[in-house]
């Protein structure tokens, strides 16, 4: 265990500025609280803050940061108070002391919505002082180094899980490459530890073949750059374990498929000296095919600036060769740490907001709808492989491997996402589905009148993209269920002979747990409430009452039902509502406009329409509440989608003359399918968009006229 003296000389030898008394009281604070505390590993409890400062003096943090590591634990497992802190240490202190502890707290919780919130509270208090993440990780990696003294399996393997999925892309987002991979090497072990005892085992097999490979490797290196005139320090490490794993997985092979499991490091005086030394590599040996990458020109966003690139190398083996400068090494090294400045004058880079992924982070957090879904969409931004793209002036955005236009749109600002109508990608216009690729350039072009297409979650692979569109598609369906059940309530309450009042929906808002009044319309709307049931709430006197109105009898009683009747003036109006909202149109009959229809409210999905001969409704005669009298809104132009069912001769142009057909009459085909094929006949169902039932009916007799069509109906299936 680090002795005090020894703690504050490692923090003087970088730092000469250090408040060497507050380290002092903090560490015999600590000490003295903890006691004789003890850990899973029967170690005093108190080694464990020590051996976190000292992890953070390996990255020469300041005095504040080595504070909070000794006393991160003191108010979670000691009497020790915040106030306590902030008298004794100030309030900076005790501000992150608090940020960190709250963390601990709900991390000792196994429930998959604590550790939601967990993460939650961990971006929260990052963006507004990045050394709270950074004591995490320090607090993280020694706990990961005594993981196995915890008794519980399951207990071990969800920290492990916990470290794989969230800190370690978070150390990798800083910077933090030694972090990053310790954790994820230690994490490994443990979930995959046979795969790791099987591929250590490969190369120390490999390292017993091949003697000194890499200080062979290593001197042709250096030989090579000497005669060569470029002054360079060379360097050779394996690749880790996990690293290799992770190859073998991606690019499903196996072990003996490796041959790039070998790493060089190149560190020369001037970014001059970076390109000379890549021309030099690769004028000795054979460069591998898509294995260069320029980070220099084009750095990743957590400032790592390095040239890679794949050679077959001395002895014929493939080795990967990175080259950089000191000042980018020590970036690579340090990551956010490597920036510090605790200089007088220099000021301290504490404000997390200034890294764009931790800005995103807060705006899926800001978008997010439950910690679950912050969880979900926090791991899909930071846990990919990256594709780096330009905009039109020339900026570097980064995203998530497999993203499209729309999720660039969103990288560059939310309103541009929001407002999205096309792009342009290397100058072409491209769907907005397509895939980026690295060097893409991407220009998106937006409208005012646009809003975020629901249809959109089903292809972006980013975070942001993902909760800023469910935000949006959460904000219309309640209004849209608003709508709905305010105009449900007021056709109930109009058949009994009331008016609906706010007034007398706020006196029973209580029976349904409904914060207001809206929000018991809005669950109307829903269909987790019926009409009935509310104005029977209101009125106690109609619940024994006969109900004639919503009752459908389907022809096995005498009573007509409701939508048959000849006076349709309390019929719900459906008006410019987006499918598969509050209002789904039933693809068993696809009703249109001109279409007899009726409403069948489902619960928790609104009001799904059928047409009055839908065959389908005989499975709802039972349930007569459900029933909605609805009416088509005369003045909605949009357009509906209406499905055809033809026969037509097996010959040659057939299908060019249907489509020909249904142009000329104004129908746009948006799904084919052929259902039956023989010598003679094609037999295939047509989704035509169309005004309404006239305007199908005009498509249908046209093609009817035609002589390669043998027959075409209107589908009811």
């Amino acid at each position: 265990m680090m002795r005090q003296f020894e703690l504050v000389e490692r923090v003087k030898s970088y730092d000469p500025a250090a408040d060497e008394d507050a380290i002092n009281r903090a560490y015999v604070f600590a000490m003295k609280m903890h006691g004789s505390q003890k850990r899973a590993s029967g170690d005093p409890y108190f080694s464990h803050p020590i051996e976190v400062a000292g992890i953070l003096t390996r990255y020469r943090l300041d005095s504040a940061s080595i504070i909070t590591a000794l006393l991160h634990d003191t108010i979670e497992d000691t009497p020790a108070t915040l106030d306590d802190l902030e008298k004794l240490f100030g309030p900076e202190i005790a501000r992150l002391v608090d940020g960190v502890t709250k963390l601990s707290r709900i991390e000792l919780q196994s429930d998959h919505a604590k550790q939601a919130e967990n993460l939650r509270k961990l971006v929260i208090a990052m963006s507004e002082d990045i050394r709270v993440l950074l004591v995490k990780l320090a607090d993280r990696v020694h706990n990961m180094r005594t993981l196995s003294y915890i008794a519980n399996p399951d207990k071990r393997r969800r920290i492990a899980l916990e470290t794989m999925e969230i800190y370690a892309p978070l150390a990798e987002r800083i910077g933090m490459q030694e972090i990053k991979m310790e954790l994820e090497d230690l994490a490994f072990a443990e979930l995959h530890g046979d795969a790791r005892g099987s591929i250590i085992a490969r190369l120390n097999f490999l390292r017993e073949q091949g003697g000194d490979l890499i200080g062979r490797i290593l001197e042709e290196l250096r030989k090579t750059f000497e005669e060569a005139g470029v002054k360079a320090t060379v360097s050779g490490r394996e690749k880790t374990p996990y690293s290799i794993w992770l190859k073998m997985q991606r690019k499903n092979v196996g072990f003996e498929q490796l041959s790039d499991i070998m790493a060089f490091r190149v560190v020369v005086d001037s970014m001059e000296d970076c390109y000379r030394a890549l021309g030099v590599i690769h004028s000795k040996y054979p460069m591998v095919p898509n294995r260069f990458k320029d980070y220099i020109s084009t750095p990743k966003p957590n400032g790592y600036r390095s040239l890679h690139t794949g050679v077959f190398g001395p002895e014929r083996h493939r080795i990967e060769v990175q080259i950089r400068t000191d000042e980018m090494h020590e970036v690579s090294e340090l990551g956010v740490a490597a920036h510090w400045k605790y200089k007088a004058g220099g000021g301290r880079m504490t404000d997390g907001r200034q890294y764009r992924w931790l800005r995103e982070l807060l705006d899926i957090l800001e978008h997010a709808s439950n910690p679950d879904e912050f969880l979900e969409h926090t791991k899909l931004e930071m846990f990919q492989d990256q594709v780096f793209c330009f905009t039109p002036k020339g900026d570097l955005i980064s995203l998530p491997s497999g993203a499209t236009p729309v999720d660039f749109a969103y990288a560059v600002h939310s309103d541009v996402g929001d407002t999205c109508v096309g792009a342009k990608i290397n100058g072409r216009i491209m769907p907005l589905r397509s895939r980026l690729h690295n060097g893409d350039q991407v220009e998106v072009i937006t409208s005012k009148a646009q809003t975020p297409n629901p249809t959109w979650e089903r292809f972006v692979v980013s975070g942001k993209a993902r909760a800023r569109i469910r935000r949006f598609v959460r904000t219309q369906q309640r209004a849209q269920y608003l709508d709905l059940g305010r105009a449900i309530l007021v056709r109930a309450f109009r058949q009994e002979s009331y008016d609906l009042t706010e007034r007398a929906l706020e006196g029973v808002i209580k029976i349904f747990k409904a914060p207001t009044a809206d929000d018991l319309m809005a669950m109307v709307g829903e269909g987790t409430v019926t009409a009935k049931d509310v104005v029977s709430s209101v009125y106690p006197e109609l619940k024994n009452a006969q109900k004639t109105d919503n009752v459908v009898h389907l022809g096995r009683n005498k009573a007509k039902p409701a939508h048959e009747r000849e006076k349709r003036g309390n019929a719900v109006p459906i008006r410019g509502l987006i499918p598969g909202m509050a209002v789904h149109f039933a693809g068993c009959c696809h009703p249109l406009p001109g279409d007899r229809i009726v409403g069948i409210v489902t619960t928790g999905k609104g009001v799904t329409v059928h047409t009055i001969d839908c065959e389908n409704l005989e499975q709802y005669a039972e349930t007569p509440e459900r029933w909605l009298d609805i009416s088509w809104d005369e003045t909605e132009g949009k357009a509906h989608i209406g499905r055809i069912d033809l026969v037509v001769n097996n010959e040659p142009g057939t299908l060019s003359t249907v489509t020909t057909v249904i142009a000329k009459n104004m129908g746009n085909i948006t799904n084919l399918k052929i259902t039956n094929r023989t010598t003679e006949f094609f037999e295939m169902l047509i989704d035509i968009e169309v005004r309404d039932v006239k305007h199908l009916t005009n498509v249908i007799a046209a093609l009817r006229a035609t002589p390669l069509i043998n027959s075409v109906d209107r589908a009811r299936n």
